[in-house]
């Protein structure tokens, strides 16, 4: 059975999803999950979560030739809104160093692995909204779900030219995950209102039907 390594953050359990082992028999999804983890701290000895050793720990044992890697919710929904809001710094200097950072990681990988990034999931947290323990972790962000997802769909956009550039392969879903009123489908919400990730139902088949087209 070949092995697919898989990166990232909270969102990645999708990857256990049934609907990926009837899809992929001969596939075995090796997900490794850093709650947390952001692309802009990929570059920091200091990040809480220590993604980025835990990653290349794991890198480094696995026998993959594919790597999926998924991350940036973190970031385009919480933490460039706070560092800049923290730091008195602009959106676009705080926005610059999560693509830097993740830019580099991805060309890290491609070093050894055949290397698929995801699109970044779009907010699902709505204004004024304190269920939970993310959205409580979140509240002194103030920008709007709105703004956020703008935000998600600019950092996703720069992320597919990147790899379109850099010979990465991209699977990009904001178009069938944007509603009409700028912010996320209503179908793609959990239905535990408490959880921010995307309902596993319809975010598998989404994933299943794109990564059947390269792996």
């Amino acid at each position: 059975m070949q092995e697919i390594l898989v990166l990232g953050d909270s969102h990645t359990p999708i990857f256990n999803h049934v609907l990926f082992k009837e899809k992929f028999p001969n596939q075995f999804f090796n997900v490794l999950t850093v709650v947390g983890a952001t692309a802009s701290g990929l570059e920091n000895p200091n990040s809480k979560t220590k993604a980025y050793p835990i990653f290349r720990e794991v890198i480094k044992q696995s026998t993959a030739k594919q790597v999926i890697v998924m991350l940036g919710e973190v970031d385009t929904g919480f933490v460039i809104w706070y560092r800049a809001q923290k730091y008195q710094e602009s959106i676009v200097a705080m926005m610059d160093k999560a693509v830097t950072s993740y830019s580099r990681f991805l060309l890290e990988l491609t070093m050894r692995f055949e290397v698929v990034c995801i699109s970044t999931p779009l907010p699902t947290i709505q204004d004024n909204n304190d269920w939970g323990d993310v959205a409580n972790a979140r509240r002194e962000v103030t920008a709007s779900q709105v703004e956020r997802t703008a935000l998600t769909l600019k950092f996703n956009r720069i992320m597919q030219q990147f790899c379109a550039q850099n010979n990465i392969r991209y699977i990009m879903l904001d178009s069938v995950s944007l509603g009409e009123r700028g912010i996320v489908k209503a179908e793609l919400l959990n239905n535990d209102c408490s959880d921010h990730h995307y309902d596993p139902e319809p975010y598998s088949r989404l994933l299943v039907e794109r990564l059947a087209e390269v792996i």
